[in-house]
């Protein structure tokens, strides 16, 4: 049986946001040392671009910092939930959605909001859906996922330590 510690990222249609926290995420497990350890995947609520590429303004702006990316959209099944660790939703809406997705109630609590681990985020914890807008946003997005995954990165680890033990 695989232990790895799985964590998922899920926005609306999987081609903005959660790819890209995916991509940024995989990127701080590796400089971890932790590939092999933690594996990072991502999903949507909604099965509108099911089998698309990550949309090519997100492409673009990870390319552009220099992360990796290779990526098909997916819906996010509540099959998965026994399979995965920590459920990372993008925004309020995508929260409420998972947990009412969820089998149970300890299904339901493994799904965090992403900035909910970045201390400098205090009032609105969503990142904002910058499909409708121009790069700017797609930019702003990926300032906020990096802003988060440090402290998602700090927890993970603490939590892969704790299942060693």
């Amino acid at each position: 049986m695989n232990s790895a510690y799985r964590i998922c990222f899920v926005c609306t249609g999987n081609i903005c946001r959660s790819p890209m926290a995916e991509s940024v995420f995989r990127a701080r497990v590796a400089d971890a040392g932790l590939d092999g350890v933690v594996e990072v995947d991502s999903a949507g609520t909604a099965g509108w671009h099911e089998g698309d590429g990550a949309d090519r303004r997100t492409a673009a702006v990870l390319e552009a910092n220099g992360y990796e990316f290779g990526h098909r959209a997916r819906r996010f099944r509540a099959a998965w939930f026994p399979l995965i660790d920590l459920v990372i939703a993008l925004d309020e809406g995508h929260l409420r959605e998972l947990r009412r997705l969820a089998p149970t109630a300890a299904d339901a609590a493994k799904v965090r909001l992403l900035r909910a681990y970045d201390p400098s985020a205090v009032a609105d914890l969503d990142v904002p859906d910058p499909y409708y807008g121009g790069m700017d946003g797609f930019e702003e997005c990926l300032e906020m996922v990096e802003a988060a995954s440090e402290g998602l990165l700090d927890a993970v680890r603490t939590a892969v330590e704790e299942r060693a033990a």
